[in-house]
């Protein structure tokens, strides 16, 4: 295990007077100067200082270890295909797909006519990044007509895109039309419109606007422009049979939707429903009718119809049921394609409009599976995307007559692999309130659960999102090392229901963290690794979930690494000036209005619950354009914890300077940086 006299000693930020009072409780915050007052952009000197600081202090770290990255790195490299390709898609008169060029860092897209002809590079990402840090595209959308592509394009990570229109004939941009784009944009049936949402200087995504083309922006009409609630986000999408265009805005707990002709969006919008408190629909449109999914009568929602005329008027098709956690509808010409969860499980089924359902087969006990979103309306078969923790990915086209599953594509793995090597395991651990939390483990097939091994154990537990039983062929490089990986899937996320997701948010919080702890400690008893031998995971929300944890049970972990960590929780919801702040308060209350509010964030806060005791060895990371969690949330954490911390276990900062939430955009950049996170927790647990 390194030591600090490895390398040189850490950087350390001085404190600072601050202090603020709420609620009659006294802040101090001593590293607040880190926050740079001119954000978004970054220019205080000695805030710039530190951060280099902390990037030299990690590189000197890395640098001692790069063999060890480096031999991760190329084994990983070795299991994706260079030259890697998805499966083609029909969309109207074209195929499409993408493609990875040997040694390219992002994806060439193509297409080719159904009818037959040359192949024709649409958007090539390797010549639009080149000579850019940061580069990503965030929506690829062609005009109906097959004539026109409109792409957004983020080239510093700040989420704030360009919206521009090219021509296909002649690969030439032919507008901007925005430069703070962001979502997915649509166009309009004669393809001579675009419908996009734009975010505000605070990075709210608040309103919806039309551009006819070859028109000055002047003359862009706006839709809609939510005035109402500050925490909601406005979004656009279009029906699966491209008629109607739908305007939604909501936050993560209540939402509202409006639609309009795709012919004709300069028209008034249509209120399906006026929003009510916690009640979320999200719709699509085929065969005159409206198709609803929402949890207005059950927890685990509903699918309903209405007539575009009379949109409240909601005709239950399909039930809520305690057993069945419905997440989502799509609305074919033949059949309703309804994505669902039964015990933790994906479930897809087909329903016609006759009531007849069929629902796809799957073999495996534990996997995930999902529709791949099928752009035509009336596919001969429907596209699926199916893998498990031993099973690489996997497309598939279903075909409903005769109820067979066509493989298309098996995720290919050059350097070779043997799924009969391998062993995955899913368990169910009683949490300490009696709760009972599934566990999905997998490992090489020989490794003795006599608590000596090596555990890896990966959660998130926010916001509803469920983390399914995927394949990750980075994750070979640890159990071929005798590593354990192990996804808990806590409370918080919505992995057995909409429920499951209620009981780690708000008031409840501290289920999400329990429940990790109680897994952690489930699988030591039944001798997976032992404390101590468990290196833990987590990003964003997840990397809350790291800060607490390691507050609360420090000697459980080998090694934690917390990517872009959610830990100024009390701070940033106290501010509502920050971009994400009042959208985020049905997830985690408002601390501003509410003193109950306050005190439980308080309590749990990780960057205010820092405290002297010995950390485990700790790699935290940061993106300085992150608009979703500012680069000084992980910033000030590692100065506290520095100032604070006993013992002399490894601590690291690292933070991205050109890059945001998502770390580096390249597809080897970002391979590199989960090799330096495996090299850490390797060298920080030991052999």
């Amino acid at each position: 295990m390194d030591k600090p006299a490895d390398i040189p000693a850490p950087p350390t930020a001085e404190r600072r007077p601050y202090s603020y009072e709420r609620h009659g409780v006294t802040i101090e915050d001593p590293w607040h100067w880190l926050r740079d007052p001119k954000y978004p952009e970054v220019t205080d000197p000695d805030v710039l200082a530190y951060l280099h600081a902390e990037n030299d202090y990690f590189q000197d770290w890395a640098k001692q270890h790069h063999a060890l990255t480096d031999q991760l790195f190329e084994e990983m490299k070795g299991r994706i295909k260079e030259d890697d390709s998805s499966v083609p898609i029909r969309n109207g008169d074209f195929l499409y797909w993408w493609a990875f060029r040997p040694g390219a860092q992002y994806r060439t897209w193509s297409r080719k006519p159904v009818r037959g002809g040359d192949d024709q590079t649409i958007f090539d990402e390797p010549v639009e990044a080149e000579g850019k840090e940061y580069f990503r595209l965030g929506a690829l959308e062609v005009s109906p007509d097959g004539r026109l592509l409109a792409t957004l394009v983020d080239d510093n990570g700040s989420e704030r895109f360009q919206l521009r229109i090219r021509d296909l004939a002649t690969g030439k941009d032919v507008e901007t039309v925005t430069e703070v784009g962001i979502g997915q944009p649509v166009w309009t049936s004669d393809s001579a419109g675009i419908v996009f949402t734009e975010v505000n200087d605070n990075w709210r995504s608040y309103r919806a606007r039309y551009h006819r083309l070859g028109r000055p922006a002047s003359e862009d009409v706006t839709l809609y422009e939510e005035t109402e609630e500050l925490g909601f986000s406005v979004g656009v999408g279009k029906s699966q049979d491209k008629t109607i265009i739908f305007v939604s805005t909501g936050d993560n707990a209540t939402s509202e939707a409006r639609f309009v002709s795709a012919a004709d969006p300069s028209q008034p919008l249509t209120l399906i429903s006026p929003r009510k408190p916690n009640r979320e629909y999200h719709v699509d449109a085929a065969h005159g009718k409206l198709w609803i999914h929402t949890n207005d009568e059950h927890v685990n929602f509903r699918i309903a119809e209405a007539g575009p005329a009379n949109p409240e008027d909601w005709r239950t098709v399909i039930p809520g049921s305690d057993q069945v956690y419905l997440t989502g509808v799509a609305s074919y010409r033949d059949h309703l394609a309804i994505s669902s969860r039964v015990d933790g499980l994906d479930q897809l089924r087909l329903r016609s409009y006759s009531g007849e359902e069929t629902r796809i087969p799957f073999a495996e006990a534990s996997y995930t599976a999902f529709f791949h979103g099928n752009p035509e309306f009336a596919p001969d078969a429907y596209r699926v995307g199916y893998s498990s923790m031993v099973t690489p990915t996997t497309t598939y086209d279903y075909h409903p007559h005769n109820d067979a599953l066509e493989v298309l594509k098996v995720q290919e793995i050059p350097s070779g692999y043997d799924a009969s090597q391998y062993a995955t395991e899913r368990l169910t651990i009683d949490a300490r309130d009696g709760a009972k939390v599934p566990v999905s483990v997998v490992y090489k097939k020989g490794f003795e659960k006599d608590g000596n091994g090596k555990l890896f154990l990966y959660a998130y537990g926010a916001y509803g999102i469920a983390i399914p039983p995927a394949f990750n062929s980075n994750r070979i490089s640890l159990l071929d090392r005798g590593w354990a990986c192990a996804i808990a899937h806590i409370r918080g996320g919505d992995d057995l229901g909409h429920q499951w997701f209620l009981d780690g948010k708000l008031a409840k919080r501290a289920n999400t963290f329990n429940d990790f702890v109680d897994v952690a400690k489930g699988l030591a008893a039944a001798k997976f690794a032992r404390p101590g031998r468990i290196a833990i995971n987590g990003g964003s929300a997840g990397g809350e979930l790291m800060g607490a944890v390691v507050n609360s049970d420090p000697e459980l972990w080998g090694a934690v690494v917390a990517d872009v960590p959610f830990v100024d929780v009390l701070n940033t919801m106290l501010d509502d000036t920050l971009p994400l702040t009042p959208g985020e308060w049905p997830e985690w209350g408002n601390p501003i209005t509410d003193k109950a509010v306050f005190d439980l964030i308080r309590g749990y806060s990780p960057y205010d619950n820092v405290r002297a005791q010995a950390y485990p060895p700790m790699l935290i990371t940061g993106g300085l354009t992150d608009p979703r969690v500012t680069y000084w949330e992980p910033t000030k954490w590692a100065a506290k914890l520095r100032a604070t911390k006993t013992g002399d276990n490894l601590l690291l900062l690292k933070i991205n300077m050109g890059a945001g939430h998502g770390g580096k955009s390249g597809r080897w950049d970002k391979l590199h940086e989960v090799a330096e996170t495996y090299a850490f927790i390797m060298t920080q647990v030991g052999e």
